[in-house]
């Protein structure tokens, strides 16, 4: 499909592709990377199996069992590709796009020497959200956010200097007014069906609050506080079936995947339209690399290890920060103290991510039943240590 595309580039580029990734790794400047292991009949499993024992997912790719479980298949990959990728090409920037974001980007800041980082849109997503709820232009704002991947909170948003939040909280009353629009969590992305009603309600609790918005809100959010929601219970509805459902979000990706396989199967160039019919995020690393080539300085929401940024959270936790594309690779400028409830948040959440670090490098059943108690999203301990297993360790 790549190839079929790049015959309506002004600029094409040579397109080399290999099953063997030492023979295109050699000299690399840039490796992005994005992987999923057992695709999505693996990730199925992350949230079905979990399912039959009360614990509903939307997700399932970040945290909860269906996160941890994840990272169990993707963080030994990761790190032999990393391994290569510190021998081949050791001065290249490695970009990661794969879930869990913080967890792989965690693992491999701990066990290599790569600059590592991680990139989502979740966040800048959410300001653009933000910015249509204030009725102002994008352009205009400018936001301030720390927190960790698929929980980051937006805590300042400003308009040519001056604060947006009282506008926010005033368009809130109003559509607090309308009631919540319930039909919008029947797709999966929680778009608004009924313009000037409620949506993403639990978010909106979270910024009264914590005087924070939480990106990338509802269908990600909900899953880093479980206990909120026992049984998945929604407000009336269950999430991951009939809110933001799950079997819709892989019926999607499996679509996606089947138009995609057509084009590239298919003759002659693709027109554009044909090629944004198979969706995709669109992500920003070209501007970013752009940014780097060029010294640009331009700041985009990444994963990155702290190292000071947040002075009152661990300097190797890995956090989504607002951070600079310069020609020294991503630098997270010092953000200073955030308030004592959204640390004490983040905190729990990056003991979790450790815990389930090592577990996945070290292929421990105990330290992996540790992380999924840390995580909060099992209340049965004793169905947790349960086992019948003859060693403590876990298969990869």
């Amino acid at each position: 499909m790549v190839r079929r595309y790049m015959l309506n580039s002004e600029k094409p580029a040579k397109i080399t592709s290999t099953v063997e990734r030492k023979d295109v790794l050699s000299g690399a400047t840039i490796v992005i990377c994005t992987i999923g292991v057992g695709s999505r009949r693996a990730w199925e499993q992350d949230v079905f199996v979990p399912r039959q024992f009360g614990i509903n997912q939307p997700v399932g790719d970040s945290v909860m069992p269906g996160g941890v479980s994840r990272a169990m298949r993707m963080i030994p990959p990761m790190l032999d590709i990393a391994t290569d990728v510190e021998r081949l090409c050791p001065n290249a920037w490695f970009i990661n796009y794969s879930n869990p974001m913080t967890a792989v980007v965690r693992a491999l800041r701990r066990e290599t020497s790569l600059p590592v980082f991680g990139l989502c849109m979740g966040t800048e997503e959410t300001i653009h959200f933000l910015t249509e709820i204030a009725g102002v232009p994008r352009e205009e704002v400018t936001a301030r956010w720390a927190g960790v991947n698929h929980l980051t909170w937006i805590y300042e948003l400003r308009r040519n200097g001056k604060d947006l939040w009282p506008v926010i909280r005033t368009k809130l009353a109003e559509m607090r007014a309308n009631g919540i629009d319930h039909d919008s969590w029947a797709n999966a992305w929680g778009q608004s069906r009924n313009p000037g009603m409620l949506t993403h309600p639990f978010s909106w609790e979270l910024f009264d609050e914590f005087g924070a918005f939480p990106a990338p809100m509802d269908r990600h959010v909900t899953e880093y506080f479980p206990a909120r929601f026992p049984g998945g219970n929604y407000y009336g509805s269950v999430l991951g079936v009939d809110a933001y459902s799950f079997e819709r979000t892989i019926a999607g990706g499996d679509k996606i995947y089947d138009d995609t396989l057509a084009i590239a199967q298919g003759e002659g160039p693709i027109d554009d339209e044909r090629l944004k019919s198979t969706g995709g995020e669109h992500m920003q690393t070209l501007d970013i690399l752009d940014s780097f080539w060029h010294d640009r300085r331009r700041m985009y929401a990444a994963n990155v290890p702290n190292n000071g940024c947040v002075s009152n959270l661990p300097k190797d936790a890995v956090l989504e920060v607002p951070a600079i594309a310069t020609a020294d690779g991503m630098v997270a400028p010092p953000i200073g103290e955030l308030s004592i409830p959204l640390t004490s948040v983040l905190l729990r959440r990056l003991a979790a991510v450790e815990a389930t670090v090592e577990a996945a490098v070290s292929g421990s059943r105990k330290m992996y039943t540790e992380a999924l108690i840390l995580d909060g999203g099992v209340s049965d301990y004793c169905l947790l240590y349960t086992s019948d297993a003859a060693d403590d360790s876990i298969r990869v």
